[in-house]
């Protein structure tokens, strides 16, 4: 996102190798990364993001300790040391501060805010909801939806929010499939989103973090039956950009970049 003057970077799985290279385009770089949590899929993409191995660049980085007290700066380091990489974090030659967060606690950019709020992922994850003036952009991937309960934590960062960027990984047919069901798997459903999303008052659903078995046949479909439910809907895909503005919300095609910007 780069709202209010501030670049902010949330979670790094494999799209930030792709934003790093856009990146080089635009050095010297200072931006704040925001991590949910340090399961794979949401941080290999931090070894191969080249802005971080060069000088003069300089990376806030942000995350709540683990359930066992460990830093994002000590599982940073852990997912680069021998024999799962071959360059240690500490080669990496841009200022990296690191900042321990505690859940439920308010980041102050200048002045830009970022709330966090705990999810229903096995081994906790954080929501993220960034404000700034009148606009406000919800972050909420890897969580679980309590059947027939709202969770309190997600509503609280989606509440009327301009955009809600919600996990919906699986259908509720999957979900609640009795040969294989996904409950406790630490995911939610485009059923819930829309839950979600119309008891938040949100203005625009975005679903994401899709099951990699979902083609973009099956994409398609979810999102012509998402758009029924809550008509002001998307599906994220790479190079999705979209642009808050005072009179609309455009959306943009934009390569190699996931990017919600505000002016």
């Amino acid at each position: 996102m780069r709202v209010g003057g501030q670049r902010l970077i949330f979670d790094g799985g494999t799209g930030l190798r792709v934003l790093g290279q856009e990146l080089l385009r635009q050095m010297p770089i200072e931006a704040h990364m925001f991590f949910t949590h340090s399961h794979w899929d949401h941080i290999q993409g931090f070894p191969f993001f080249v802005p971080a191995f060069i000088k003069g660049n300089r990376f806030h980085i942000y995350g709540a300790k683990a359930p066992n007290n460990v830093t994002i700066e000590q599982r940073l380091i852990d997912q680069m040391l021998h024999p799962n990489f071959p360059v240690p974090l500490r080669a990496m030659g841009a200022d990296l501060q690191f900042h321990d967060i505690e859940v439920g606690e308010t980041v102050q950019i200048e002045d830009v805010q970022v709330e966090s709020a705990l999810l229903n992922h096995p081994g906790e994850a954080v929501g993220y909801r960034v404000n700034w003036r009148n606009y406000a952009v919800a972050y909420v991937t890897d969580t679980e939806h309590f059947p027939n309960l709202l969770d309190e934590n997600v509503i609280k960062l989606a509440r009327h929010a301009n955009v809600l960027i919600y996990d919906a990984t699986y259908t509720d047919e999957e979900y609640y499939a009795e040969k294989a069901s996904k409950v406790g798997w630490g995911h939610s459903t485009w059923q819930e989103a829309v839950r979600v999303a119309q008891a938040a008052q949100a203005e625009q659903l975005v679903i994401f973090h899709h099951d990699p078995l979902h083609n973009d046949e099956f994409l398609d479909r979810v999102g012509y039956l998402v758009a029924k439910h809550f008509p002001n809907s998307l599906v994220a895909r790479e190079g999705l950009e979209i642009r808050l503005a005072p009179s609309r919300a455009a959306v943009h095609p934009q390569p190699e970049l996931l990017t919600l910007e505000t002016p």
